[in-house]
C-alpha cells in the first residue's frame, strides 16, 4: 500500500506545487498589470480636484503634499516647495517639456510620472506625482487577495489530499481483491457505498472473478466429459482386444468393433479439430461477405443421406421461396449435425421448413429437460439422455460464424429448432 499510495501522493504532490507556483505567478504578474490602468484613472482623477479648487493667483502659498504643483504664466513659473521630494530635477525645463497633454505619464530619470493640467486665467497648472501611489495600489491589493488566496488554496489542497487518500485505499483493495481472484477463501464481499465510478470497477471485478471462477468449474467439467467420452471407445477396443487374446472372439468381429470404435474417436478427434477452428475463424473474421447458398439442393442431400439410418422415421419437407446467405460447407455441417441430433431423439418424423427467410427443424421426439436448455450448445454439456457430444456446439458456432441464431422451442409434443438471421448489432 506504502508504494500504491507513495506514488499517487507523488504526483498529487507534484501537482499541488505546479498549482501552487502557477497561481502566485498569476497573481504577482499579470493582476499587477491589470490593475493598473484601473489605479492610473484613479490617479488622474486624484490630481485633477485640487487643481479646480487652487486660485490662479502665483504668489499663493502652494501646497505641500504627495502631490507637487507647478504654475506657469508666460515665461514665469513656480511650483510648490515638495517638487524637489517628488522629483528629482536638475531645470525645471526638462518637467515642462515632458509635459504634452492634458493628463499622461512620462519616464525621468528611469522612473515613471503622472501629471494632470489645468489651464484657467492664462495660468497653466500642473499637478505631478510619482509612481508611489501605484506601487501602493498593487501591494495593498496583492496584501487583501493573497491570504484569501493561500487559505483557499490550502484548503483546496487538504480536501485533495484527503480525497485522494480514500480513493488510494479503494484502489488498494482493489488490487487485493485482484491478487485473491481465485482465493475462495478470500474474504470477496463488496465493501464500497458509494455508487460512484469505484464501485461500478468492483462490481466488475466481482464479475469477472464469478465468470472465472464458472469458466474454470465449465472447464474442469468438460475435461471431465470429453475423458469419459473418449475413454469409452478406448475401454471396448480393449476389451474385445483381451476377449481375442483370451479366446472368447473371433478377429473377424473384433477388427470390426475395433473399426466401428476408431470410427467414433476418429469423429470425436475431427469435431474438436473443427470447434477450435471455428473458434479462430470467429476470432479473426473480418468483413466476410457470403453467398447465396442452395438450402433446399443441401437439405435433399443432408436427407438422402440420413434416411437410410432410421427407416421408420418420416421426413417432411416444406421449402418456399427464402434467402440464406454463408457456404454450402458450413449449412452442410448444421444440417449434418442436427439431422443426426434428430434422429437420435425423433419417434416418426422430422419436418424441415423454409419460411420468410427462416429455418425451421423439428422433431416429434421427447421434449428437452427445461434445465438443459441454457447449457445444450456448450460443448460437451451432458444432454438428453446422459450424453455429452460436440454437435450442437458446432452448430451454434458455426451459425453465428455466419450471422444467424438458433433457438430452441419445445412443443407439446416434440421439439422445433428456429434458424434465423440475427440482427445487426
Amino acid at each position: 500500500m506504502k508504494s500504491l499510495y507513495g506514488k499517487l501522493s507523488h504526483q498529487l504532490l507534484i501537482i499541488i506545487i505546479v498549482v501552487f507556483v502557477f497561481t502566485f505567478l498569476l497573481l504577482g504578474f499579470i493582476l499587477p498589470q491589470v490593475v493598473v490602468p484601473i489605479t492610473e484613472q484613479t490617479i488622474y482623477s486624484y490630481l485633477r480636484q485640487p487643481l479646480e479648487f487652487i486660485e490662479s493667483d502665483i504668489d499663493q502659498d502652494l501646497l505641500t503634499t504627495e502631490v507637487a504643483y507647478i504654475y506657469q504664466l508666460d515665461d514665469a513659473v513656480a511650483y510648490s516647495d515638495n517638487l524637489g521630494e517628488i522629483i528629482r530635477f536638475n531645470n525645471i525645463d526638462d518637467i515642462l517639456n515632458k509635459i504634452k497633454n492634458e493628463y499622461g505619464k512620462f519616464e525621468y530619470r528611469h522612473q515613471t510620472y503622472y501629471y494632470y493640467t489645468l489651464k484657467s486665467d492664462n495660468v497653466l497648472k500642473i499637478a505631478l506625482t510619482n509612481d508611489t501611489y501605484i506601487e501602493k495600489t498593487k501591494h495593498d491589493i496583492l496584501n487583501a487577495i493573497l491570504p484569501v488566496v493561500l487559505l483557499t488554496f490550502l484548503i483546496i489542497a487538504l480536501i485533495l489530499i484527503i480525497w485522494s487518500s480514500i480513493i488510494v485505499r479503494k484502489i488498494e483493495k482493489l488490487k487485493q481483491k485482484i491478487d485473491h481472484i481465485d482465493d475462495d477463501n478470500y474474504n470477496h464481499k463488496l465493501e464500497f457505498e458509494i455508487d460512484d465510478e469505484m464501485r461500478s470497477l468492483e462490481h466488475a471485478i466481482e464479475d469477472m472473478r464469478l465468470s472465472l471462477k464458472t469458466q474454470e468449474e465449465y472447464r474442469n467439467q468438460m475435461y471431465q466429459n470429453i475423458s469419459h467420452d473418449f475413454k469409452t471407445p478406448l475401454t471396448v477396443i480393449k476389451s474385445y482386444i483381451e476377449a481375442y487374446n483370451d479366446g472368447i472372439e473371433d478377429a473377424k468381429s473384433v477388427l470390426s468393433v475395433i473399426g466401428e470404435q476408431t470410427d467414433k474417436l476418429e469423429f470425436k478427434v475431427h469435431s474438436l479439430l473443427y470447434l477450435n477452428k471455428l473458434d479462430y475463424l470467429k476470432d479473426n473474421i473480418n468483413n466476410v461477405s457470403y453467398t447465396l447458398i442452395d438450402i433446399e439442393g443441401i437439405i435433399a442431400k443432408a436427407i438422402k443421406e440420413f434416411k437410410f439410418r432410421r427407416k421408420d422415421v418420416e421426413f417432411i419437407v416444406n421449402i418456399e421461396k427464402s434467402k440464406f446467405y454463408g457456404t454450402e460447407d458450413y449449412w452442410e455441417t448444421v444440417i449434418d449435425n442436427l439431422l443426426a441430433n434428430f434422429l437420435r431423439y425423433a419417434e416418426t418424423s422430422i419436418k424441415i421448413t423454409a419460411k420468410n427467410n427462416r429455418l425451421t427443424l423439428y422433431n416429434d421426439g421427447p421434449n428437452i429437460d427445461p434445465n438443459l436448455l441454457e447449457g445444450i450448445f456448450t460443448p460437451f454439456r451432458k444432454g438428453i439422455k446422459g450424453e455429452f457430444g460436440l454437435g450442437l456446439s458446432i452448430v451454434k458456432k458455426t451459425l453465428n460464424l455466419m450471422g444467424y441464431n438458433i433457438t430452441i422451442k419445445n412443443e407439446k409434443k416434440g421439439v422445433t429448432f428456429t434458424i434465423s438471421k440475427a440482427p445487426k448489432s
